[in-house]
């Protein structure tokens, strides 16, 4: 979960920061402190600094054991955060929904029931911590305890003055004081580490996709040809069911393909695999015959622009939205590019032409605008690949002609595929693929498949509308 993520790069790293900073300065100050009053106790009286040192370990022993438990819950503490955020996360983004649903009181209760177990588990944590301190406490001063009996009974035999108790003892008080305040320190340090633990976990955490040690190198700028050979893939979470079966399919440079089938047919997945997002199980995609998993996956993804069904936009300015697309670019490149893809009048009628705020996730833009800032990405990008899953069903006439007018002058002169939804899509492309379940169908001109393939025929009624 991304709340899950979000609260190890930022609670653990702040407590682990708040414990460090604190921790160093107190645990040197008591350091000194014991170590400094050690050798006193044994120049005072070597007799009983022997008894003293022999009793170190009693009071070790059992502050090591309590730690370790505090360090597990310590962990599960940091779990239980990472939880109630993950859900404060997802309700706030699903915000309308819940509205919609009238859910607010369903949402508020499992939110409660995130913190209470929050709280109940840094309350254990807290309670271990006293149980910790207190332990350290009474075995310090039983020691203590001891020390005066055993000086008494060394005064009354003449073996020390009254004053060198006095003073051993209070050398004494300051080893005691001091191994209570390093317990205390150990059991933050425990809870330190526990969050520590966390960390590591997501710093060791291996990429799914890796860059091969010696790998092939694409053109700077490739030719954009495309070919699939025998794919077969299945996500991590469905290992038993293909997503895509058998796939072969060559596109050439500069050639636009629309991919055409039902719901679950494996139209998205194959741009995510040519995205080297997931590798396959069997099978080859080769990119100006260069097998992409010999490539290192940003050299490729470099040669490629998506332009997705839903646009992701960040919390920027329109400007640098739009520079996404290439960082360098100047602001003259991103204006000439958002004049292409049709976004260049909606920009400049926001209240700070290029420069307005868009909000989270560009809550400012309409569908259509938000779907021309992606275009305008894409453009300034100018791949050789294009990846466009259209998406133009819930939008407006007016915005529709704007951005299939963006699509079409995005689409020249590069290879293109193309998820298609509209019929002046398909009767523009080269060639359409017919995919089901996994696997090729068909491919042909809308003309063919309407008389060839039944499956075609009815996408093409149902998502067409008019043949």
């Amino acid at each position: 979960r991304t709340g899950e993520v979000l609260s190890r790069l930022t609670t653990d790293t702040t407590l682990v920061q708040s414990i460090s900073g604190s921790g160093i300065s107190i645990a040197l100050r008591s350091s000194l402190a014991l170590l400094g009053g050690l050798v006193m106790l044994v120049l005072t009286s070597p007799r009983l600094a022997g008894y003293t040192l022999i009793g170190i370990p009693v009071v070790i022993l059992p502050v090591i054991v309590v730690g370790r438990y505090i360090r597990k819950l310590s962990r599960q503490s940091q779990d239980r955060v990472a939880d109630t955020s993950g859900l404060a996360g997802e309700t706030l983004n699903a915000m309308q929904t819940i509205q919609s649903f009238t859910l607010e009181d369903l949402q508020t209760r499992r939110y409660a029931d995130a913190v209470k177990s929050s709280f109940l588990t840094a309350v254990r944590r807290i309670r271990m911590n006293a149980i910790l301190i207190v332990i350290a406490f009474v075995l310090v001063f039983s020691a203590l305890t001891l020390i005066l009996w055993m000086g008494s009974r060394a005064v009354m035999a003449g073996e020390m003055t009254g004053g060198q108790l006095g003073q051993f003892l209070m050398y004494a008080y300051f080893v005691g004081s001091s191994a209570t305040m390093l317990s205390s320190l150990w059991g933050e340090i425990q809870r330190a580490a526990g969050a520590m633990e966390r960390l590591s976990e997501l710093l060791a955490a291996e990429p799914a996709i890796r860059t091969p040690e010696q790998p092939d190198h694409l053109p700077e700028r490739a030719a954009g040809r495309i070919r699939f050979e025998q794919a077969r893939f299945s996500y991590p979470s469905r290992p038993e069911s293909l997503a895509l079966d058998d796939f072969s399919l060559e596109i050439e440079a500069g050639e636009t393909v629309a991919i055409v089938g039902p719901s679950g047919a494996g139209k998205s997945t194959s741009f995510q695999l040519l995205l080297r997002f997931y590798d396959l199980q069997s099978g080859r995609i080769r990119v100006d015959d260069k097998d992409i998993a010999r490539v290192d996956p940003r050299a490729l993804r470099r040669q490629i622009g998506l332009v997705p069904q839903e646009t992701v936009l960040f919390g920027e300015s329109a400007l640098e939205n739009i520079r996404y697309g290439r960082p360098s670019a100047s602001d003259d490149e991103v204006r000439e590019a958002a004049a292409l893809a049709a976004a260049d009048a909606f920009i400049g009628e926001l209240p700070d032409g290029y420069e307005t705020y868009l909000g989270e996730r560009g809550t400012r833009l309409s569908g259509g605008q938000r779907q021309r800032i992606a275009i305008a990405r894409a453009i300034l990008k100018d791949p050789p690949i294009l990846l466009l899953d259209e998406a133009t069903s819930s939008l407006d006439a007016e915005s529709e002609r704007l951005v299939q007018a963006a699509l079409e002058g995005l689409m020249a002169n590069r290879t293109t595929l193309v998820i298609a939804h509209r019929l002046a899509t398909v009767k523009k492309v080269d060639r359409i693929v017919v995919m089901n379940r996994g696997r090729i169908e068909a491919v042909g001109t809308h003309e063919a498949l309407i008389r060839e393939n039944p499956l075609y025929a009815r996408l093409a009624e149902l998502q067409f509308g008019d043949l």
